[in-house]
């Protein structure tokens, strides 16, 4: 685990958005168990997650079209929270970073690392944006 006072920046980039932090495994169920689309980011220290996907998430949640709600855990340092946010990710083996999109519980949609790995951040937003649009049945103002 790194040292708390490193991934504060990395976890404020999602919070300032709005993402809530998941950091238990009772945060993450809670944060699934409501109605709606819950868009969740497994957080990391990883360049990818760094360089990519946080920003890539930003811009997403700029859309009209957005989830209902966000959350995010941080492999690595909430692990158990992070555990159980990829119990949800039925049928999708772990990976750090990672983005899934979740409607009432139940997965709909996994942007895993690798595709994350292969993308700009603008390719990645594109990508959400493209899922909110599908699986997200309410617009934000």
């Amino acid at each position: 685990m790194y040292p708390e006072m490193m991934v504060v920046p990395m976890r404020q980039e999602l919070t300032r958005v709005g993402v809530e932090e998941a950091r238990t495994p009772a945060d993450v169920d809670a944060a699934v168990a409501r109605p709606g689309t819950t868009l969740v980011v497994v957080n990391s220290i990883c360049g990818c997650a760094a360089g990519k996907m946080r920003p890539g998430v930003v811009a997403a949640l700029a859309s009209p079209v957005r989830p209902d709600h966000a959350v995010s855990v941080f492999a690595g340092q909430d692990r158990e929270a992070t555990e159980r946010a990829r119990s949800y990710f039925e049928g999708h083996p772990p990976s750090s970073p990672s983005v899934a999109l979740l409607r009432d519980g139940r997965i709909v949609y996994m942007m895993p690392r690798a595709a994350i790995e292969t993308s700009t951040a603008p390719e990645i937003a594109k990508a959400l944006t493209a899922a909110f649009q599908t699986y997200c049945a309410s617009v934000k103002n």
